[in-house]
């Protein structure tokens, strides 16, 4: 394995100091990132940097970001404009009647959309933000929910996009036979630890069963008083009232849309999913008359619009984990980890090392594919039970997703959830590491006991 020693940390530091000083994410990533080219390549280090830059824009996983995201601003754009949303909202109101009751109405339905932590974070923040609103939650508090139940809860499902990832890799490194690899992931959900703590810690912090704390204490209090949303947020969508088009908002307008993007992300994928679902919005609308088409296209492109922060976090958050990669972050981590590897120790020692790595490289699948390789065959020469040490892996990867501040499903969270993403971040870590730690501890126990 080859890295660059200390100096392959040096970036993720600089992240870490830039996101204290300027609360701002892509600024940080940005510097980082340059940083990183200086310890490549002094001379050159911008010339390098544009040709990174050019090489994640040119990646077909990028791109695919790119118009999901987009295309779920779009969306999302719609169903304000056409009334739809705030219908929904009214709906929810005739059952909810307090703060906490919507927060835990919020994550019931966290749990109900399980299939990808894109199309989780997306739905789920924007359908639930104006009920939240009503009670004077924190901006905050509902990311923290969306995102606690993004990942943590897909690692938790045989049918997300998270297990059929993590399956073909079992079937790639020959630890479950062609075609066996979501059986053999079934297995492991049980020790996907890290899963189980962050889901279940949201309803104790709701009930207050864990209390609030530091930041998100203070969100709190600053949303009683009347400000929900944290100073420098940004809206993801432009919200239009009903009467604009002289009729009551209807919930078909909301439900429809949002049943055929879960029906065709189920059938086809996310990116046909969300096309399906805005193109049968757009139609919809149109025979309606609920707007005409102009209006519809130009709501569309509004909504695409609305999504370009979050997404430029997005794109510098890949060129940082390029840098990373030549640096050699992932195998100075493995090489500083493995010799305190051994049967008992090995699944705390695989979480504690990959979920640090999977925060600093912002990589959490990437992160799968480097470690497998390894992880699975040292569990095997040591004797300890494979789905365990595959939990463990697929727990680092949660808690990656969990906690970094520019992970794609927390800069997403907090857009949906109209929130600044470092004041998300920022409140949502100290259960994050709350979470980590008892995982930890089962993680030690299960080592000893197995």
């Amino acid at each position: 394995m080859e890295h660059h020693g200390l100096w392959s940390v040096i970036p993720t530091l600089c992240v870490l100091l830039l996101a204290m000083a300027t609360h701002r994410t892509f600024e940080a990533l940005l510097g980082g990132a340059l940083v990183g080219f200086v310890i490549i390549g002094t001379s050159d280090f911008f010339a390098q940097f544009t040709a990174s830059l050019l090489k994640v824009m040119q990646d077909p996983t990028v791109s695919w970001i790119i118009l999901v995201c987009g295309l779920f601003g779009s969306l999302i754009s719609l169903l304000f404009k056409s009334g739809g949303a705030e219908a929904f909202t009214i709906i929810m109101l005739r059952w909810v009647k307090t703060r906490r009751s919507a927060l835990t109405a919020t994550w019931l339905m966290g749990l109900s959309i399980f299939i990808d932590d894109y199309l989780h974070a997306l739905t789920i923040g924007s359908a639930m933000k104006p009920v939240t609103d009503k009670f004077r939650s924190s901006r905050e508090m509902l990311a923290f929910i969306v995102d606690s139940t993004a990942a943590p809860v897909c690692v938790l499902v045989p049918l997300s996009t998270w297990a059929v990832y993590v399956a073909g890799l079992m079937e790639s490194n020959g630890l479950a036979p062609p075609g066996e690899g979501l059986a053999f992931y079934i297995r492991t959900i049980p020790f996907v630890i890290y899963g189980w703590a962050a889901t279940f810690l949201v309803p104790l912090v709701i009930w207050n069963a864990v209390p609030l704390v530091g930041a998100m204490k203070r969100a709190e209090a600053r949303a009683a008083s009347g400000q929900l949303a944290p100073p420098n947020s940004e809206e993801l969508t432009l919200e239009v009232s009903p009467e604009e088009f002289g009729r009551a908002p209807r919930l078909a307008y909301f439900v429809l849309p949002i049943a055929v993007l879960i029906a065709a992300t189920a059938f086809f994928d996310m990116l046909k999913g969300v096309l399906s679902a805005t193109a049968f919005t757009v139609a919809m609308f149109v025979a309606t008359k609920r707007m005409s088409f102009n209006a519809a296209m130009a709501g569309a492109f509004t909504g695409f619009q609305s999504m370009f922060n979050a997404l430029a976090i997005i794109v510098m958050s890949f060129v940082l984990k390029d840098v990373n990669d030549q640096l050699g972050l992932a195998d100075l981590v493995i090489d500083v980890a493995s010799p305190w590897m051994s049967r008992a120790m090995l699944p705390a020692v695989a979480f504690a090392a990959l979920a640090p790595l999977t925060v600093a490289t912002g990589s959490f699948w990437g992160v799968y594919a480097i470690s497998t390789p390894i992880l699975v065959p040292l569990a095997i020469s040591l004797d300890v039970y494979p789905p365990l040490a595959v939990g463990a892996m697929v727990s680092a990867g949660a808690f990656g997703s969990h906690a970094c501040f520019y992970g794609d499903a927390t800069v997403l969270s907090s857009a949906a959830s109209g929130c600044n993403n470092m004041a998300h971040a920022v409140t949502q870590l100290p259960y994050a590491l709350l979470a980590a730690t008892v995982t930890t501890i089962i993680y030690l126990a299960l080592g000893f006991m197995m």
